[in-house]
């Protein structure tokens, strides 16, 4: 298990270095100049110049690179080119509202997705197989923006204000947003574990385990959904590493202040340090989320377990 984690990290360093790398080559064939951001439309060739020595940006680009990498080592972002905030204190000032709202998505679209799907594949083509194929078409149907809107519109008034989840009523502020999330993902994940599962019990293990006269719920939720949460269990890891910078509707539409919002309006205002702030966090929880998913492999399954 050790070596499998020794291997997983490295791997999510090599990643997070060409992602870093991309970030570096993206500042420095924007079509924009960063210069040109911090100094505005009006601003001088002298003020230019200055706002580039400033920057380092006349060094040449190997020099820029080595510093720029240096910064990253010690956890250094740089600043907002809007306030001259540091990067690391916006990120960190919106990073929990995000994570909040991502945490109980996922508790509720992984809980119901497998729920419904293990009863869709255990009751197949029957009502509750066919109520679950509706419920799935529905789902993928429905853009998250409309039902973060059609929650807003229906339950708003008196049921969600907009603003900090960490205060008081915190799940009655939370509640709709965590259900725009999820819905989408509650659909794909039915859909994902019926399959699994349709697939497993199949298996001549499973058959097996009924003709020993076990009972039907001991073989479904110890021999057959073990196995079939591999998958599901995959999707998920990538899933909530790319949520994290991906909830820039829910936000908007909920007023919460969290990463999606940053990133929103660091797009709208062109600065350019924010974004790769979050692109690297992104980055990072995606590398740790599929680490967690490498050791999960080995609890669910041991036939996946390294020699």
């Amino acid at each position: 298990m050790s070596r499998l984690v020794a291997g997983r990290l490295l791997y999510a360093v090599l990643v997070v270095w060409l992602v870093s790398t991309l970030v570096f080559v993206f500042l420095h064939v924007s079509p924009l100049p960063v210069e040109r951001v911090i100094g505005g439309p009006r601003a001088t060739t002298e003020t230019l110049q200055q706002i580039r020595g400033n920057l380092g940006l006349d060094e040449p680009v190997l020099v820029q690179y080595g510093q720029f990498m240096k910064r990253l080592l010690r956890g250094d972002l740089g600043d907002s080119y809007v306030n001259g905030t540091p990067v690391t204190r916006l990120i960190a000032e919106r990073l929990p509202t995000t994570l909040w709202l991502v945490a109980g998505a996922a508790v509720l679209w992984f809980v119901g997705g497998v729920a419904i799907g293990v009863l869709g594949a255990v009751g197949a083509r029957g009502v509750w197989d066919r109520a679950a194929t509706v419920f799935v078409l529905v789902g993928l149907s429905t853009p998250p923006f409309v039902m973060a809107l059609a929650l807003l519109q229906v339950f708003g008034g008196g049921f969600f204000e907009a603003g900090p989840p960490l205060q008081e009523h915190f799940l009655r502020r939370m509640t709709l947003p965590w259900i725009a999330l999820a819905f989408l993902m509650i659909a794909t994940y039915t859909r994902l574990t019926r399959g699994a599962m349709l697939d497993v019990l199949g298996e001549d293990y499973v058959r097996t385990a009924h003709a020993k006269g076990l009972s039907r719920g001991r073989v479904v939720c110890r021999h057959g959904l073990r196995a079939a949460l591999t998958p599901v269990v995959t999707q998920l890891g990538v899933d909530l590493g790319v949520l994290v910078g991906s909830t820039i509707v829910t936000e908007k539409v909920f007023g919460l202040q969290g990463v999606g919002q940053l990133v929103y309006q660091s797009i709208a205002l062109g600065d350019t340090p924010v974004i790769i702030g979050v692109t690297l966090l992104v980055t990072l929880f995606v590398s740790v989320a599929n680490l967690l998913v490498d050791v999960g492999y080995n609890l669910l399954d041991p036939r996946v377990r390294p020699a």
